[in-house]
């Protein structure tokens, strides 16, 4: 997982209860929403696309070394719940030990790229996957770098829209035609 000091983080991760999920239902529905607001910024900040749970709960998300407080594991996956529950994540496993971060969704991510392509006039041009998420012409982009399964779940977007035709251009090359 990428960690950065440039990432500003919020009021209530140098709050020691915010470590402990609280009882009072209230309570608990405003911490969970402060959780999942620190997950998706941290995610979009970071460029995450994906985490393990192992990972991510040993990382610098759920531990605050400054005040020696960490989420613990069942604190970790309530918050994964309430993430769930609210579209911002998706697991990718049976066990559930993986799972994408939706810091865009992927109709936001489908629009972008579909703006992108016509602004570049590559309407009715096959373009392979690696050319839109790792080609010069999209360096500047927010979508370059862009997780193989998010891009993937985005064209499917457009495919549905039928503003694009997902094609296997041979072996290993898949590519994408704009319409």
């Amino acid at each position: 997982m990428a960690t950065t000091s440039a990432f500003k983080w919020p009021w209530q991760y140098d709050f020691p209860p915010f470590f402990t999920i609280q009882k009072s239902l209230n309570t608990k529905d405003k911490q969970l929403e402060a959780w999942a607001r620190l997950v998706i910024d941290y995610a979009q900040h970071n460029k995450i696309y994906s985490l393990d749970i192992a990972e991510a709960t040993t990382s610098e998300l759920f531990n605050n070394q400054k005040l020696n407080r960490r989420l613990s594991t069942d604190g970790v996956n309530t918050v994964l719940q309430y993430l769930e529950q609210k579209k911002l994540i998706e697991f990718t496993d049976n066990g559930r030990t993986r799972f994408h971060i939706f810091w865009r969704r992927p109709d936001v991510w489908a629009n972008m790229i579909y703006q992108w392509a016509v602004e570049n006039a590559f309407l009715n041009t096959p373009l392979t996957l690696y050319e839109i998420t790792h080609g010069d012409d999209t360096t500047n982009e927010s979508f370059h770098n862009l997780e193989r399964e998010i891009l993937m779940k985005a064209l499917s977007c457009l495919e549905e829209q039928r503003r694009a035709q997902l094609m296997n251009i041979g072996g290993d090359n898949e590519g994408v035609k704009f319409v």
